[in-house]
């Protein structure tokens, strides 16, 4: 017991020692905390990109409503569906009724081009048709400026996203596609999910001019209850005369954002350890500087009866402290520049672009952190087994 209090005493004065002399190497240590604060900015931001647009599509959908394709569609965009088969969708058990009837909306998805504000360049936009219920069955949305799109006429109205990623989608603004020109007459906010990347316009008009007769190729349904959606999947499923693939709407744009996430993920984790590797070996040469800085102060230490271990522990502490105090900056500077960060990204599921938001949230700029003190460890450890291992009789000579 007392060998341990010896050597934990030991460890908290070479300890206390190795931090007071920090500002001695005032430079060296700063390189290390601004490379690991690097590091640990770029990698967050990344991230924050997938968290973010996880976010928007994660939210996107309650448990109350339901989404219903082909069967075998992976996205609205290879779906087709009969005016028969919307017809029995409307009419299945567990559709909530409403004053106008069953609160079903079957719609269209095409893709436009608009350019980017950020860049100018063209990217492929979702115009979505639909009809009288749309905005029944998703009931968090609301119109914020100007007015809904009148039926039968060549008006189109914008998320909010959209409007501000994109240029003229401003209310009042005139579009032309294939020579057909729309008016935009309102601005709607959808709540931050993936409604507020779209253009609405009337379904009535959207069918003819891109030759799809009576077809649809998604029917969104409000359900009576949550509950509700097992009765109504296994009506639709079972039902012979259909081939219909049902899902909650939630888990529908959760698959779409996967592939999406798993990219960003896998370009972040691949920057990470690029970085990383370069923050290691900025760290290595600043505690190697600090352990030849200090090589008399070790060796007498030694020769007072310090043992190594303890020397090992405070090199490894102050390593440790200069990555904490970078990877705090790091996650620091990673939220107050990107959190919230206005963008938009290709869905390669339906090869549009979606509006999202960078989201830096408290989980990412732990992890950042913790990958701060990993560095820092692996960046200390062998210029502390120099310390330890370094002749006392050879060191003291240098006195």
């Amino acid at each position: 017991m007392t060998g341990l209090l010896n050597w934990i005493t030991q460890v908290i004065a070479v300890t206390a020692l190795n931090l007071r002399t920090i500002r001695q190497r005032i430079v060296s240590s700063l390189v290390a905390v601004v490379g690991i604060a690097g590091v640990v900015a770029v990698v967050v931001a990344v991230l924050s990109m997938a968290e973010g647009f996880k976010k928007t599509m994660a939210t996107t959908g309650s448990p109350d409503t339901a989404i219903v394709l082909r069967a075998g569609a992976d996205s609205e965009m290879v779906s087709i569906m009969m005016r028969d088969d919307v017809r029995v969708v409307a009419d299945a058990p567990g559709v909530r009724r409403g004053a106008g009837g069953p609160l079903t909306s079957a719609e269209l998805f095409v893709i436009v081009d608009l350019p980017k504000r950020t860049t100018n360049t063209q990217a492929n936009v979702p115009l979505r048709g639909v009809g009288p219920n749309a905005f029944g069955v998703r009931d968090r949305m609301k119109m914020i400026a100007g007015r809904m799109f009148q039926p039968g006429q060549n008006e189109l109205i914008a998320g909010r996203g959209a409007a501000s990623q994109f240029v003229g989608l401003e209310v009042g603004r005139t579009i032309t596609w294939s020579h057909n020109t729309w008016t935009v007459v309102g601005i709607f906010d959808a709540g931050g999910t993936f409604s507020d990347s779209e253009l609405w316009c009337d379904v009535e008009i959207l069918a003819p001019l891109y030759r799809r007769g009576k077809s649809r190729q998604t029917v969104f349904v409000k359900l009576e209850t949550p509950e509700s959606f097992t009765r109504f999947k296994d009506a639709l499923t079972t039902d012979p005369r259909l081939n219909l693939k049902v899902l909650r709407e939630s888990d529908y744009y959760a698959e779409q954002a996967q592939m999406v996430v798993t990219l960003i993920t896998t370009l972040g984790t691949l920057i990470a350890v690029l970085m990383g590797v370069g923050a290691v070996f900025g760290a290595v040469l600043t505690m190697y500087s600090a352990v030849s800085a200090r090589t008399r102060e070790i060796a007498t230490l030694r020769a007072l009866g310090f043992g190594g271990g303890p020397v090992v522990v405070s090199v490894l502490t102050e390593s440790v402290a200069l990555s904490l105090v970078g990877g705090v900056i790091g996650g620091g500077l990673a939220y107050a520049g990107f959190n919230g960060f206005q963008t938009s990204t290709i869905n390669w599921q339906t090869f549009s672009q979606v509006a999202f938001a960078f989201a830096v949230t408290p989980r990412l700029v732990a992890t950042g952190v913790m990958y701060a003190l990993l560095l820092g460890l692996f960046g200390g450890l062998l210029p502390a087994i120099k310390a330890a291992r370094m002749p006392i009789v050879s060191a003291l000579r240098e006195l």
